[in-house]
């Protein structure tokens, strides 16, 4: 029997695909133990928020070649410095009860003690690529949550609108430290000296 997840729920299936246990009647119900255990055995981006699975759409090609194209960048800079860059799907704690899978995550700091096996406590610096499906969970919603784990800079890249919205962490919420456009150079407040091309963002292939 495996979990199969999908838009319309989760669900335990035997290996004729038949439904074993219906597990949607389980949402305002999981505790973290076991969405930790869940996650643990599934293929699937799975999110957690207070009892509730947040089941998150399958990344797209462009979403994959967008993101791999940042990491490549992230990596090239903070690895000769001591830091390290991680990719999804890889757990983040943003407090206890709350769990998001940031499409990068990354240190300072290698040694970091928040870099736990199973999930991090935390980051210096995570990056969303936004999913048309549901804009604002990027745009508004983990703005509001990684302020609250204290991240100090958030990356929004954005290929509807082909923005990058970089965010700087003030006391307990995120400022635009700016939103950059063709033609410009998306730079890190964090990360002295650390820029890109949005052109070559969007345009990574």
């Amino acid at each position: 029997m495996v979990f199969e997840a999908s838009g319309l729920g989760l669900r335990v299936v035997d290996a004729d695909n038949d439904t074993v246990l219906d597990l949607q009647l389980l949402q305002g119900l999981w505790t973290q133990a076991q969405y930790l255990t869940l996650t643990d055995y599934s293929r699937r981006l799975l999110e957690f928020t207070d009892g509730y699975i947040e089941v998150l759409p399958m990344p797209t090609d462009r979403h994959q070649v967008i993101s791999q194209f940042l990491m490549l960048q992230l990596l090239a800079f903070v690895q000769p410095r001591g830091g390290k860059v991680l990719y999804a799907p890889l757990r983040l704690r943003i407090r206890e009860g709350q769990f998001r899978e940031p499409d990068l995550l990354l240190v300072l700091d290698a040694n970091d003690p928040r870099r736990h096996n199973r999930y991090w406590l935390g980051a210096d610096l995570v990056v969303e690529v936004v999913s048309p499906d549901d804009p604002e969970r990027d745009t508004r919603v983990k703005r509001v949550e990684y302020a609250e784990a204290q991240i100090p800079e958030y990356w929004i890249v954005n290929p509807m609108d082909e923005t990058v919205t970089v965010l700087t962490l003030v006391d307990e919420a995120y400022v635009e430290h700016g939103v950059f456009r063709r033609g410009d150079e998306a730079r890190s407040l964090l990360l002295d000296g650390f820029a890109l091309s949005v052109d070559e963002v969007f345009d990574a292939v």
